[in-house]
């Protein structure tokens, strides 16, 4: 009997968990930034009453339109390593916040970034190899994801 309640509480754990760990500042993804705004090259607050939530986190959106496109396909919208700056990962190995606003869509995938106190990794991501920091970030997420 222990033992079933102990399998039984662990997959009820396991189906509210999320798969990996995301910025979560403000309560939402991207800060509740609309993450389909993005890929028409815009940075827009959501509202909330365009909200849901996908793998046990909020997002928000701008409006009903970008709220189903998300709804369609949401694995195209959610920005890399969980919404954390794209640039310490690949360099750092660390999670670190983001401004919003501060983002570049490259080979079909949203990248966030940090810009604070005269500080943009963005154009610190572009000056470098990209597509180096992109394949070193990518190894380095999958070791910090959870």
């Amino acid at each position: 009997m222990k033992l079933t309640l102990a399998i039984l509480c662990l997959s009820v754990f396991s189906l509210n968990a999320q798969s990996i760990d995301y910025n979560l500042k403000r309560g939402y993804v991207a800060e509740g930034y609309d993450v389909v705004a993005y890929f028409k090259n815009k940075a827009v607050v959501g509202d909330k009453k365009y909200e849901t939530t996908y793998d046990n986190v909020k997002y928000k959106f701008s409006s009903k339109e970008n709220l189903n496109a998300f709804l369609k396909t949401p694995k195209k919208y959610i920005p890399q390593y969980g919404g954390y700056c794209a640039y310490a990962i690949a360099v750092d190995s660390k999670k670190v916040d983001i401004d919003p606003e501060t983002f570049e869509i490259r080979d079909g995938k949203l990248y966030l970034f940090y810009n604070s106190w005269g500080i943009n990794t963005l154009k610190k991501w572009k000056k470098n190899n990209v597509k180096g920091l992109q394949k070193k970030a990518d190894l380095n997420w999958e070791a910090i994801k959870n």
